[in-house]
């Protein structure tokens, strides 16, 4: 009922999506978790409403790790098509999907696909990965320019793990142009605790900034990112 009186005044509503895999000795739920956060965050001051996250994506490359999941790109694009269908046919004009994770973004082709079909209202999509957006990748890029997946940049204290201690120091960086044409049993090999390289934190006052910064893109994407 609550989204239904917003809704008279106000279009707009965020999805999160993420991914549950393997992130080193971070969250299984990493990506989710600070997708659903920094929306939440982001969206409060604007009364704007953030459903639940989308927990699932794709990761096949994680796939040999015990705990990681992923959908076939034909069945995410499908799910994605279907949440989409629904908001619009509730009334959101303006659907801010916010994603947590890299092995998502070939849905921004369905959006874009999505987007153009004729109906009776135009309903708009934004589709923004909010850890590697210009300011927070600027921000990020003061304290260290190597941001790989399971490293520091994804070290915030609401996705470290309960009992589990992170080292010091710095894992072997696995160029990208190999990483893109692992597989699975290849990934699991290579990356043995499954950090891409980098080092495994930073303090958590540098975390604020790169955090902060990306708070305020999302907000500032949900109050002028429109047509």
């Amino acid at each position: 009922m609550q989204i239904a009186d917003r809704l008279e005044r106000d279009d707009r509503i965020v999805l999160p999506v993420g991914s549950t895999e393997q992130h080193g000795y971070l969250s299984l739920g990493t990506d989710a978790l600070l997708a659903e956060r920094v929306s939440v965050e982001a969206a409060e001051p604007l009364g704007v409403p953030v459903l639940p996250v989308l927990p699932f994506g794709m990761a096949p490359y994680f796939a040999r790790y015990p705990g990681s999941m992923t959908l076939r790109i034909g069945t995410y694009v499908a799910v994605l098509r279907d949440l989409l269908d629904c908001l619009a046919g509730q009334g959101f004009r303006r659907i801010a999907v916010i994603n947590g994770h890299g092995g998502n973004a070939p849905v921004a082709g369905l959006i874009r696909e999505w987007i153009s079909e004729p109906r009776p209202e135009r309903v708009q999509v934004l589709f923004h990965s909010w850890y590697n957006a210009p300011k927070t990748a600027e921000a990020a890029s003061r304290f260290d320019e190597d941001q790989y997946h399971g490293s520091w940049l994804e070290n915030f204290p609401w996705t470290r793990v309960a009992g589990v201690e992170i080292p010091e120091g710095s894992a072997p960086v696995l160029p990208r142009s190999q990483a893109n044409n692992l597989t699975a049993d290849e990934m699991r090999e290579r990356s043995t605790d499954g950090s891409l390289g980098g080092a495994y934190r930073r303090s958590d006052e540098d975390m604020r900034v790169v955090w902060d910064a990306g708070v305020a893109e999302v907000r500032e994407l949900l109050e002028e990112g429109w047509l």
